[in-house]
């Protein structure tokens, strides 16, 4: 439980249903889409659910209450999820449940290798994959007792969230972007396309991701992200 929640000795105990109830977990995410997810998993399990979209953000957060669970991504805007994962586990006292989350499979062995509990590869959407992930790393006095019914459950999240995050790139590419700009471009992207099943923009963010790891010129990748964005805040305009 939270050292600091002056409401900590009245948090209700897990239940067979609802096996995150007196959970706080903070999520840090960039992409609001992948956010909403999580909220909405978090709900469905009973845990209360706090965001940062950057490592700064994060930092202040921490700085103020200790959370039972924190799930980093690794691609933020002001650095690698890595460092404060390994800054978490290196703390006393020290978080009860650290994961790391990314849309690159890779990310995986960095994540674990920084000290992380586990790995959630987005998209996230499978709540008894979520539930399963955060309890099989909780102290044995913080699980639910008894018998556990494994929900089947996936969860949607609000289409309102992904225009969000396609108005965030848009405003990233908005300038001339440098090489920083491009690569998180490109891993925003794919994670984000990856978890709304857009096909046609999780090819284009490979597509740069690729020329960018082969240090090519990007122009023509970069075009056609900015004209897919585009398209799908039109999208939201027609709506």
């Amino acid at each position: 439980m939270d050292k600091t929640d002056p409401f900590a000795a009245t948090i209700p105990a897990p239940t067979a249903s609802r096996p995150l109830l007196g959970l706080t977990v903070l999520v840090i995410e960039d992409s609001r889409f992948a956010c909403e997810a999580m909220r909405l998993l978090c709900l469905r399990s009973g845990a209360r659910i706090r965001r940062a979209d950057c490592l700064r953000s994060a930092r202040r957060h921490l700085q103020v209450y200790r959370p039972s669970v924190v799930i980093v991504d690794l691609g933020l805007p002001d650095g690698n999820g890595v460092d404060l994962i390994t800054e978490l586990t290196q703390t006393e006292p020290r978080v009860d449940v650290v994961l790391g989350t990314s849309g690159d499979p890779d990310g995986e062995e960095q994540a674990l290798a920084a000290g992380a509990d586990g790995f959630l590869e987005k998209p996230i959407n499978s709540l008894a994959a979520f539930q399963q992930a955060v309890l099989s790393n909780l102290p044995a006095d913080r699980q639910p007792t008894g018998l556990r019914e494994l929900p089947d459950e996936i969860i949607h999240p609000d289409r309102m969230a992904f225009q969000d995050d396609m108005a965030h790139i848009a405003d990233v590419l908005e300038d001339p972007p440098d090489d920083g700009s491009l690569d998180y471009v490109a891993q925003f992207l794919g994670g984000v396309a990856r978890s709304a099943r857009d096909r046609g923009l999780e090819k284009a963010a490979a597509a740069l991701a690729s020329k960018r790891a082969a240090g090519e010129s990007t122009s023509m990748e970069t075009a056609e992200i900015a004209g897919l964005i585009q398209q799908r805040l039109t999208q939201k305009l027609a709506i």
